[in-house]
């Protein structure tokens, strides 16, 4: 037993190491004057070499006095236009320092912590909003299976008529959250402004919290109301709280990655000692996700420029685990299935 928590400790390690240091907001790019002085002066004028910026606005036209009522106050439309003016000159102007930096050999940088991508019509990075599209349809997908086999194909409480399978629910709710998380990360890697990464980080440690409730509950196999109360109450007080922080007072990039790891590594240890001391006969399909999980995270430790401007090792890592929620829905379903059984057969 002992050797198989050291190797459980490597591996949460490993996971957090990846965490780290994908996480890093490194932007050179963004902070040399040329580049800066390029979007000044392309959200003063909304004209860059022979691109004119539609969104962008004089600053006589959308400036107001920060004393003026509400009534003369820009209405919303005009603030999503600045938004989207901003986005657009950081965007021309990444393209342009990108060119300059080519002819004189030099190799690309990122640019607000995220590499120099080339845009698809309105997708500022086609290839992660693709992936993420296809992971939330393989949950969508995982999730349906789920419902369809424990309510038609698994047999009902006869009193009842509900599952016998203890955690139906709390997979739903599951399913729900990582559908929402992985819409946000689709729209947030088709079009980032400060709403849209917002809603993205939030939905994802929401999505991370609730994976951790869910985790503890069925690794420790609690069935009774109170026992789960209070394992979940702290984390869903403690995630409440950081996604308001972050959300009303700072999005703090660096403790946000520390919140996630923490969440991250306790969530593979338990699984892992779970998988190391039950006999559940889908058992292996959790050590593929973990080590499956962990040699993904190999991708965003080894970041790398994206390929003709569309493939960097984050959308690849975003390919990888289309196939691992795919195995996951199925350990799902297995456990379900198997939980069904076991209890079936405990009645008789």
């Amino acid at each position: 037993m002992a050797g198989r928590s050291l190797w459980v400790v490597r591996l949460a390690s490993l996971l957090a190491v990846g965490f780290v240091v994908g996480s890093v907001e490194a932007s050179p790019g963004d902070a040399h004057p040329l580049y800066r002085t390029c979007v000044k002066e392309c959200q003063n004028t909304g004209i860059i070499g022979s691109n004119i910026i539609s969104n962008c606005q004089s600053q006589e036209n959308h400036s107001t006095s920060a004393g003026s009522s509400w009534y003369t106050q820009e209405p919303l439309y005009m603030h999503w236009k600045q938004q989207n003016c901003k986005t657009d000159c950081r965007y021309y102007c990444m393209i342009r320092r990108e060119e300059e930096r080519h002819l004189g050999g030099l190799s690309p940088v990122k640019y607000h912590g995220k590499w120099p991508f080339k845009r698809v019509s309105v997708f500022q990075e086609p290839l992660s909003a693709a992936l993420s599209a296809l992971n939330l349809l393989t949950h969508f997908t995982g999730w349906l299976l789920f419902f369809l086999q424990v309510n038609y194909r698994l047999p009902l409480r006869p009193q009842t008529k509900r599952t016998y399978y203890e955690f139906t629910g709390l997979w739903h709710i599951y399913a729900i959250l990582s559908l929402n998380a992985w819409f946000w990360s689709t729209i947030f890697h088709t079009r980032d402004i400060d709403l849209t990464e917002k809603l993205d980080y939030s939905s994802a440690v929401a999505q991370l919290g609730y994976s951790l409730i869910l985790t503890l509950l069925r690794t420790f196999n609690v069935k009774d109301e109170a026992g789960r109360v209070m394992f979940a109450a702290p984390i869903l007080a403690f995630v409440t709280t950081h996604i308001l922080y972050l959300n009303f007072y700072d999005l703090d990039y660096g403790w946000n990655m520390k919140v996630c790891v923490a969440m991250g590594v306790v969530h593979v240890v338990a699984w892992s000692i779970w998988a190391a001391m039950t006999h559940h006969p889908s058992r292996f399909k959790v050590w593929i996700v973990i080590f499956g999980g962990a040699l993904a995270m190999l991708l965003e430790v080894y970041d790398f420029p994206p390929y003709k401007g569309y493939a960097d090792a984050h959308s690849l890592w975003h390919a990888s685990t289309i196939p691992l929620t795919y195995l996951w829905w199925t350990f799902v379903r297995d456990d379900a299935e198997f939980r069904t059984s076991t209890l079936v057969k405990k009645a008789k």
